[in-house]
């Protein structure tokens, strides 16, 4: 196994006291700045921007507004790969970092900004890998900016897991850049501890008829704001986003995500479910979809569907779909947002299971088909008995 270290330097809520739903269709995916490497191009924002409104801008610790430094030991990046992989640690002047996608907002920016080193890892082309990549994401406490790329050659098919774990403040940039018939799943584990803070732009760039799917778990962390996005490079692409989050008492949750359908033929399927439990949880989710005049042929759905276990929850739920052309296949998204099911709780209970138990099952069912998408045991293992491990802690 073919095995890198990195050790990225230091750099430098809403709450509710009940239920609280907010589903939107006000669409939301050409009111920032437009996107650059610049950070100085992007204003500090102040919470009233559509793109920061829901995020609680004071628990950033300094992210978004360029008062957070250099301090403490950062994070300590591992990555094990098959021998056939190529793993670099590379300079800013490497051009497959400028590749995937822009920083949209200002904290991308300052990540791109002010990291030193970049993890690149390369699946050559043609390479069919049996063993999943892993890539550990340490938080040594301290504030620190990164960036990875992930990059597939034509035909080659992969596996990445990457795991963050530990303290730390972090803004990050992660790019996948895949060749034509190439294949990707990702698999990105949030298990931060409690008061770590993480804000990431996933961008991917998915080539002729290749295949890209993401798997976004976030359970651990104080904020955690991710922001995936998939553009096309070429006809024929397909990508599938899949996300799970369990946001616990004081926790905020946030992803935000883009498909930009820029080309003709192209495919994308957008699933999220999360659960929530605890006074001042705060989920959100964002789903822009955007199909250009020039990409027909599109067919794109998105969901977003959320599981409030107590009071003093909220989420806030918005779904934006954008269309340019008639000409399509089809294109459609749908949230929802509901209390614990008491009548599946009731049915189970009355067949002589206990409540604990009964409350287990029905949050592990209505995780279950995005784990099962995951497609390592191990990791669908852990990811299930962490969810239980959180029930468990309410109980």
């Amino acid at each position: 196994m073919a095995e890198a270290q990195q050790n990225i330097p230091a750099a430098g809520s809403t709450t509710a006291g009940s239920i609280a739903v907010a589903a939107e269709s006000t669409v939301a995916t050409r009111m920032s700045a437009p996107p650059s490497f610049d950070v100085a191009d992007f204003p500090v924002p102040h919470g009233r921007e559509e793109e920061w409104r829901f995020t609680p801008l004071a628990r950033l610790r300094g992210l978004h507004d360029g008062t957070a430094v250099a301090s403490g030991e950062g994070v300590k990046v591992e990555i094990d790969a098959p021998e056939s992989v190529i793993v670099e640690t590379v300079g800013r002047e490497d051009e497959r970092l400028r590749k995937a996608g822009v920083p949209v907002d200002r904290v991308a920016a300052q990540a791109y900004s002010s990291f030193e080193k970049a993890s690149v890892v390369t699946v050559p082309k043609d390479t069919v890998l049996g063993e999943p990549i892993r890539i550990a994401v340490h938080g040594q406490g301290g504030v620190a900016f990164g960036h990875q790329v992930i990059e597939l050659g034509a035909f080659a098919e992969a596996v990445v897991v990457i795991d963050h774990t530990g303290d730390a403040v972090l803004a990050a940039n992660v790019d996948y850049l895949l060749g034509d018939g190439a294949r990707l799943t990702v698999v990105s584990v949030q298990d931060w501890d409690e008061n770590a803070v993480h804000v990431a732009q996933h961008n991917a760039l998915v080539g002729r008829d290749a295949s890209f799917k993401s798997v976004v778990v976030t359970f651990g962390g104080d904020v955690v704001r991710i922001h995936p996005r998939v553009a096309y490079a070429a006809t024929g692409g397909e990508a599938e986003l899949f996300g799970l989050y369990f946001t616990d008492a004081g926790q905020h949750q946030e992803h935000r995500l883009l498909v930009d359908h820029n080309t003709p033929h192209c495919k994308s399927n957008v699933a999220y479910k999360g659960a929530l439990q605890g006074q001042g949880a705060h989920a959100v989710w964002i789903g822009d979809v955007l199909i250009q005049a020039a990409a027909e042929g599109t067919d794109s759905y998105e969901l977003n569907r959320n599981l409030v276990l107590t009071d003093g929850a909220r989420v806030d739920s918005v779904p934006n779909l954008e269309i340019e052309t008639g000409e399509i296949a089809g294109a459609g998204h749908a949230s929802a947002t509901g209390r614990f099911d008491d009548e599946q709780l009731f049915y189970l209970m009355s067949r002589g299971i206990p409540e604990a138990e009964a409350r287990r099952l029905v949050v592990r069912g209505f995780f279950a088909e995005l784990v099962q998408q995951i497609g390592l045991p191990d990791v669908q293992e852990r990811l299930l008995a962490k969810i239980e491990a959180e029930l468990e802690a309410s109980v």
